[in-house]
């Protein structure tokens, strides 16, 4: 005999359903992660690009975003690692603090595991993971784009003044007399600062190991050949009249550019979206890249992703980082709208780099900037280098300011260096 079934009631069955809808938004709301990313300008377009594309992948992950002026983000960001307190997931790092940050102790090992980040190291530039290396091998970050450095230069000017650019980047001293001639027949400055030229000399010339400041040993190299032909090329520009002595990022600089004072910047290759996007807008087509005086090579910035050792969220940061640097369609995000070379090789090759640019008088600079890529050596970083940096910039403004001889100079830059080191 069968059993007769009654008919079941549509309330009956809504009812567990209900239930079980309730239990599953429960259970997704707990799922729910909110990550906080710390960054700074520009660099933090590329979170603000990535935040909806991430969002498809990864629907129950929120990105927080908190970003301060680059220099306010890196002194908030050594305060939280010194403190433990009010430390975001993700941490942006520019170069110029790498070093300090990844000695710092504040860092999770991205070499070990979960992260085991040694694995990705041949995905990326060759130069970009010694940067991030602390000296006990730790790696710190991962890399998100680099700085290829180059010669950016007015095309209108040098053709008013009857300088090639073959002549202006022959040498460094073709570079300078070239200078004389714009300013005889435009006016304008070669440069906005002649420690920008000690900058970008004391870059290029280096092999594989060595640091700007340090070598392998963490031992000074500041009085060097090095640094006297770098500030013996500052004393020089400094002399004939072709800087405005106008530091970086200030509003005077910024005025400048808008004014089309300059007739050359040395930086690397993002400069171009500065250019584009704020400095000096008007001067599409006007402006050209080039490699380096000298035929050197030179690494001029770069930005990197770390996670904090207190950090909250780390699995979920891990997650973002990845996407952020070894996923190829958000490198070239980045890249198309920041001018952020990449560091991921894979987006080197995309057809993208071979495109002209239009406020480059539509040049295929992006070539130019892969070639040098491929050039520059795989320097190391200290943490001491933003001390070197500041006694280096202090004596050269002696020389440039006060005369002071340059052999002196250096040699008590030298003496400085290692006495703050030892004091540390």
């Amino acid at each position: 005999m069968k059993h007769m079934l009654r008919p079941t009631r549509p309330w009956q069955v809504l009812r567990p359903l209900t239930g079980l809808l309730a239990v599953l938004a429960i259970q997704g709301a707990s799922a729910q992660t909110t990550i906080t990313v710390a960054s700074f300008p520009d660099f933090d377009r590329a979170v603000k690009a990535a935040i909806p594309l991430y969002k498809k992948k990864n629907p129950n992950v929120e990105i927080k975003l908190v970003s301060l002026s680059y220099g306010d983000h890196h002194n908030a960001m050594t305060t939280a690692l010194a403190t433990g307190a009010n430390l975001p997931d993700v941490m942006a790092v520019d170069f110029g603090f790498i070093g300090k940050f990844a000695e710092s102790g504040g860092l999770e090992d991205l070499n070990k595991a979960p992260y085991s980040g040694a694995q990705y190291r041949s995905k990326f530039t060759r130069f970009s993971y010694p940067q991030a290396t602390n000296s006990k091998g730790a790696l710190a970050a991962i890399p998100a784009d680099i700085g290829p450095g180059t010669l950016f230069y007015r095309a209108d000017m040098l053709e008013k003044a009857g300088v090639t650019q073959a002549e202006l980047t022959k040498s460094w001293d073709s570079y300078i007399e070239s200078g004389k001639k714009i300013k005889a027949a435009t006016g304008a400055y070669l440069i906005p600062s002649a420690v920008d030229i000690k900058d970008i000399y004391i870059r290029s010339g280096l092999k594989d190991g060595d640091g700007i400041y340090f070598n392998k040993a963490g031992k000074a190299q500041v009085n060097t050949p090095r640094f006297q032909r770098a500030f013996e090329l500052a004393k020089a520009t400094r002399a004939a009249g072709l800087d405005a002595n106008i530091n970086a990022w200030s509003n005077e600089w910024t005025e400048a550019y808008k004014r089309e004072k300059f007739a050359t910047q040395a930086f690397g290759a993002w400069f171009a979206g500065h250019l584009n996007n704020w400095l000096n807008t008007e001067g599409k087509g006007k402006w050209r890249s080039s490699q380096l005086p000298e035929g050197a090579f030179a690494s001029w910035g770069g930005s990197f992703y770390a996670i904090p050792t207190k950090a909250k969220n780390k699995t979920a940061a891990w997650d973002f980082i990845r996407f952020m640097t070894l996923d190829k369609e958000m490198q070239l995000e980045a890249f198309r709208k920041l001018d952020a070379f990449p560091a991921l090789l894979e987006a080197q090759t995309d057809p993208f780099i071979d495109q002209p640019i239009e406020y480059l008088g539509n040049q295929p600079a992006r070539k130019l900037w892969k070639d040098a890529a491929d050039r520059i050596a795989a320097i190391t970083v200290d943490k001491y280098d933003i001390v070197a940096k500041e006694i280096v910039d202090s004596e050269l403004d002696n020389v440039l300011m006060k005369n002071k001889d340059i052999k002196q100079a250096l040699a008590d830059a030298q003496a400085q260096i290692e006495k703050r080191v030892r004091r540390r």
